[in-house]
């Protein structure tokens, strides 16, 4: 298990799909956060509940990233064939599902660390150009890196268990895009109570950062590692019953 997590971990260096991943990712994230930030009127940002339209991008695209790394770290092997070849040195596909799900939880950890932390840094720093005292308080920004960490950790399992399901690596890239931006704010919108147990939601509520709408920190969690277990272990099942020619 450990050379196959290795051999993961060498793939997720030497490709620079995820390079092109997290520089894609910082662009979005810099660039919603400090539209959010220098655009809404100073009245709309005064509380910590209204600043959180700043600070949310953070994690929101920290897992949205991880768990399209996550579903490329399969669905790129399929689509080019390089699964083969990693299925006859290590005949047991099991093993290798779980390397690439713990190797993916890394690059998640990095996706979701990076994310939050320029989405802080720039938020905080945007408001205070302004004159517009930051609401949120040491707790808050002790929580958002944690949350936004394990929620593209997680969420990475999550996009790698899709992939392995759907198999084809465009159909699975825009299933999680869309769920994410569009179904779950639309479940959000018009069936709040079905919407806060997404699993895009699930993340979001690790942070803390709106808890008037969401689930508490440590039901987020709870739920969001169930489906991430869930799509894991759905993931893994199909692996191991599927050709893979």
């Amino acid at each position: 298990m450990t050379e196959q997590l290795r051999a993961e971990l060498h793939k997720h260096r030497t490709t620079f799909t995820n390079l092109s991943l997290l520089l894609a990712m910082l662009g979005l994230v810099l660039l919603a956060v400090l539209l959010h930030a220098l655009s809404l009127p100073a009245d709309r940002l005064d509380t910590a509940a209204e600043q959180v339209q700043v600070f949310r991008f953070g994690p929101l695209l920290g897992a949205l990233f991880a768990g399209l790394a996550g579903a490329l770290s399969i669905t790129g092997e399929i689509r080019h064939g390089t699964i083969r070849p990693t299925f006859l040195i290590t005949p047991r596909r099991g093993r290798v599902v779980a390397a690439k799900i713990a190797a993916g939880g890394l690059v998640g950890i990095v996706f979701g660390l990076a994310a939050v932390g320029a989405a802080i840094a720039v938020g905080s720093a945007a408001l205070a150009a302004r004159g517009i005292p930051i609401t949120l308080d040491g707790g808050d920004y002790a929580l958002m890196p944690l949350g936004g960490i394990a929620g593209a950790a997680l969420w990475s399992a999550i996009g790698l268990g899709l992939g392995a399901l759907l198999r084809n690596q465009v159909a699975t890239l825009v299933t999680i895009f869309l769920w994410l931006f569009f179904v779950e704010n639309l479940l959000l919108d018009f069936v709040p109570g079905a919407g806060r147990l997404a699993p895009g939601a699930a993340a979001a509520a690790i942070t803390g950062l709106d808890g008037e709408r969401l689930l508490a920190p440590a039901l987020g969690a709870l739920l969001l590692a169930l489906y991430a277990a869930v799509a894991a272990a759905a993931g893994t099942i199909a692996t191991l019953r599927r050709d893979v020619a």
